[in-house]
């Protein structure tokens, strides 16, 4: 009963054999390049929109496949297990058109999402400052109503696509005395909205990372996200689903190096027999595969709990152990990697030590792992 929770149905096994296939085939061989570089993927974007899979975050009536939250997680987990960097266009595709779906008006709805599920538009999350990460309450962006407009100022910080998206979701103080913030839809083309610097990353590098600077940028009140100073309920309604996405790249990210560095202690040889045959290595990896089988279980457990007709009222717990589980795996199991391959898992030649420099934001972004563990244990003690 408990399988059947999740389990796929044949039609959405065989879309993951299609995003296995293109990861491992077409993506693969070009992580190494993609990461060295620093270079956003372009044509990986391309591939996807062009089988759809970035489709995979919306409903039908907005052009997408309609096939639900556990396909797209699954997805995403397969294209990072291959290349992190590519696996996060389809996350952020997701995460930046979240408070649309959620929250935003039938107008709004049919004048973006369409050209996302097209793969024809990029979208970003604008939420953390420099003062404001974790806190999102302390922002210092600043929306001031003029008419029928509103006047935005201010910077963010650790935006991912920066500069390739096409429109940006920007969360903006509307009330300071009560700390009530107001969620706007602000097009790339508007005038003031610039991108100053771009980040210099440990992992994850073919993503750009940078700080949107809005200076008097003007926009019109249909382009309030949900109700003005219903900032707050936007962010965190949009970060109960979307860090379902980082904890399945923390997911692919685990796989695909148990997976590397299983093949490899089949063909290196120490002390005259495959490094596989030592205790010590054998142990390592039944270890790696153990963990990495308990954060995909907890994952698409709850995701299965996220495409409930009426998901349940602690589905944030739910998402927020997936999460945890699934980033401290994925930090744990690549040093593991890293240990089993030796030197060479220190070297750029090999992939284990991309996909440990690439687990560690899964820690960081769509909430700390401290962030996680306040969310679950606040719910267990029904604050």
């Amino acid at each position: 009963m408990f399988e059947e929770l999740y389990a796929l149905p044949p039609e959405l096994v065989d879309l993951r054999a299609m995003v296995r296939q293109l990861a491992q085939e077409r993506i693969a061989p070009r992580a190494a390049e993609i990461d060295a570089s620093a270079q956003y993927p372009a044509d990986v974007r391309a591939l996807l929109a062009e089988h759809d899979v970035l489709g995979l975050p919306f409903d039908e009536r907005h052009g997408g496949t309609g096939t639900g939250t556990l396909m797209l997680n699954v997805a995403i987990e397969e294209l990072a297990a291959a290349c992190a960097s590519s696996a996060l266009i389809l996350m952020l595709q997701e995460l930046g058109t979240l408070p649309l779906k959620l929250f935003g008006s039938e107008e709004q709805q049919q004048r973006v999402l369409p050209k996302c599920a097209s793969g024809e538009w990029l979208a970003a999350f604008a939420l953390s400052e420099a003062e404001a990460g974790s806190d999102p309450a302390a922002m210092r962006t600043r929306a001031v109503q003029d008419g029928d407009e509103w006047v935005i100022n201010g910077e963010k910080t650790w935006i991912s696509n920066a500069g390739v998206a096409d429109f940006y979701v920007v969360f903006a103080s509307t009330d300071r005395e009560r700390r009530r913030t107001t969620a706007f839809l602000v097009e790339r083309d508007r005038p003031g909205l610039t991108i100053g610097k771009l980040e210099h990353k440990l992992g994850i590098k073919g993503s750009p990372t940078g700080s949107p600077v809005l200076t008097d940028v003007r926009v019109p009140a249909e382009n309030v996200i949900g109700e003005v100073g219903g900032g707050l309920r936007v962010a965190l309604g949009t970060l109960e689903r979307s860090r379902l996405g980082a904890a399945a790249q923390a997911v692919g990210i685990a796989q695909g190096a148990t997976d590397y560095a299983n093949a490899y202690a089949k063909e290196r040889v120490t002390f005259g027999q495959p490094l596989n045959r030592h205790q010590g290595i054998q142990f390592k990896l039944a270890e790696m595969e153990t963990r990495t089988a308990a954060a995909r279980e907890l994952l698409y457990k709850a995701c299965a709990l996220a495409d409930r007709a009426q998901p349940p009222a602690d589905l944030g717990k739910w998402t927020s152990m997936a999460k945890l589980c699934a980033a401290d795996t994925a930090m744990a199991v690549t040093v593991d990697a890293v240990q089993v391959l030796g030197g060479y898992g220190y070297t750029t030649e090999y992939p284990v030590e991309r996909m440990l420099r690439d687990a560690k934001i899964t820690q960081i972004y769509e909430g700390t792992s401290e962030i996680q563990r306040i969310v679950i244990a606040r719910a267990m003690a029904g604050a």
